[in-house]
């Protein structure tokens, strides 16, 4: 059985995990993989499995998004990435759900996400165990924000939250995690840049220590022992080094086209 519904990925160069992705969505009526240029078998493999590829290039994530609810063919759309896939539990629970919610005025749902981190499930990291994720929705009561990275769904009025989670292989290896890195930061950096946002350096050394604290204590990161060190110093680094990069581009603004060569060059532009 299928629902009127669709599932909508944005992808490059995801080979490896997207034919999983698609698989976990066996009720899905439509499946579409909006892709910005892919050098692997990422076109060959979703058309394998079952998904309409459509070619886009790189918009931001937030664009790129609302690109791809323009090309649905179904009014309700989930939204997973390459690397996430849902577990058969929700996957039961939302054939179950999805033709009372369809029918509703709902404008959206909310799925909770589990991370696989190093290879194995977290336990104890807050955000990495249940995360609440707004990721099916109704197209003309929502829309994804314009920002480059980091995105949000956004709708007005209440949205039913799903139990059952849906699954997230985080980073294959702290080598494509920190490339990650250097992608997301620049792509956060170019919103501030856009909207003129002052570079306080002098609050670098605070970013640092609190964005740590807060992973590590508050979101429970060290009971995940080393690996949860590891996640807390991780996104404290990053925290400081968006601030770094971006005073480099009021201070320099010719670093802007010199960084998008160089990222270019080795292919994480996008």
């Amino acid at each position: 059985m299928t629902l009127p519904v669709t599932l909508a990925l944005i992808a490059r160069n995801e080979a490896a995990v997207i034919g999983r992705c698609l698989d976990s969505v066996p009720f899905a009526a439509e499946k579409l993989v909006v892709d910005s240029g892919s050098t692997d078998d990422t076109v060959a493999v979703a058309q394998a499995h079952g998904a309409r590829v459509v070619h886009q290039d790189w918009l931001g994530f937030g664009p790129q998004r609302n690109f791809a609810t323009t090309q649905c063919g179904n009014d309700w759309i989930l939204v997973l990435d390459a690397d996430e896939w849902l577990s058969p539990q929700l996957a039961a629970e939302l054939e179950r759900a999805l033709p009372a919610l369809m029918a509703s005025a709902a404008p959206a749902a909310y799925l909770r996400r589990n991370t696989v981190y190093m290879g194995k499930p977290l336990r104890w990291y807050r955000p990495g165990v249940g995360e609440k994720m707004a990721r099916l929705y109704h197209r003309d009561r929502a829309r994804w924000s314009d920002a480059r990275v980091h995105e949000s769904l956004q709708f007005a009025g209440a949205a039913p939250v799903f139990k059952a989670p849906f699954n997230h292989a985080n980073n294959p290896t702290l080598v494509h995690k920190q490339l990650k890195v250097l992608r997301y930061a620049e792509l956060k950096c170019r919103d501030w840049l856009d909207k003129g946002k002052s570079a306080r350096m002098w609050q670098a050394p605070f970013v640092y220590v609190l964005a740590f604290l807060k992973d590590y204590f508050v979101r429970l990161a060290f009971l995940d022992g080393w690996r949860g060190f590891l996640i807390a110093q991780t996104a404290a680094s990053y925290a400081l080094y968006k601030r770094m990069r971006y005073y480099e581009m009021t201070r320099n603004p010719a670093s802007v086209a010199q960084a998008d060569a160089a990222l270019r060059e080795h292919r994480l532009e996008d």
